[in-house]
């Protein structure tokens, strides 16, 4: 590698390992459950390991892949569900992070094999629309990526089916909030035992293109 890709892995490495324990913190998943990655370069992915717990991660232990999921620094095995990550990187290039959480709301859907509609304004600015459910396949398997890569379409969100959610987002921070979000989300629509008001598809692309093209920027103080 040199030194630029050297820089961006070990920042990228960097940034897993603390989003990984915000990730813990946030109680959207527990213990060594759920995965995280980031882009560390064109061609290369910074993953969180099989089996290790967030509060333990060294930035040493974030496992380096490129996008055949070979990989390429590391000494612990990357987390079961890369060829969940590697398939929403291959099919969509602005996504530049990936969170993937065993909350308690968005499983409760995703067992049920539902659908979240667009109904809540701040996920909808993020999502653009209803988040789907994506049809049950084993978990770390080639064809668990298929379906939910189906699922995302266009948006920034799907459930898995048995399992739990994933979000991506062109940071890590923006995947993570986008996790956080359909949690609240997903406890609003129960909550109101599935009793809400859609937001119409219009009011969707006003809202999601505000954030696209005006919000997000002003996250980052950019605008």
């Amino acid at each position: 590698m040199t030194d630029a890709m050297d820089k961006a892995v070990a920042a990228a490495r960097h940034e897993v390992v603390e989003t990984g324990r915000r990730l813990l913190a946030s109680s959207l998943t527990v213990g060594s459950w759920g995965n995280l990655s980031r882009r560390a370069g064109e061609d290369l992915i910074a993953i969180t390991p099989s089996g290790r717990s967030y509060d333990a991660l060294q930035d040493t232990d974030i496992v380096v892949t490129d996008l055949d999921g070979t990989v390429r620094t590391g000494h612990l095995l990357p987390s079961s569900e890369l060829p969940l990550h590697l398939a929403i990187y291959k099919a969509i290039p602005n996504a530049q992070a990936i969170v993937h959480t065993h909350s308690i709301y968005a499983s409760a859907l995703a067992v049920s094999h539902r659908d979240l509609p667009p109904f809540v304004e701040d996920l909808v600015q993020l999502t653009g629309g209803a988040v789907r459910c994506a049809a049950y396949a084993l978990p770390g398997t080639p064809e668990l990526g298929a379906r939910v890569k189906e699922a995302l379409g266009g948006c920034r969100a799907a459930f898995l089916a048995n399992h739990g959610a994933v979000c991506w987002g062109t940071s890590l921070q923006e995947a993570l909030t986008c996790a956080e979000l359909l949690e609240k989300a997903c406890h609003i629509y129960l909550a109101a035992g599935g009793n809400v008001v859609p937001l119409t598809d219009g009011q969707c692309r006003y809202i999601n293109g505000f954030y696209e093209e005006h919000y997000s920027k002003r996250q980052q103080g950019l605008e």
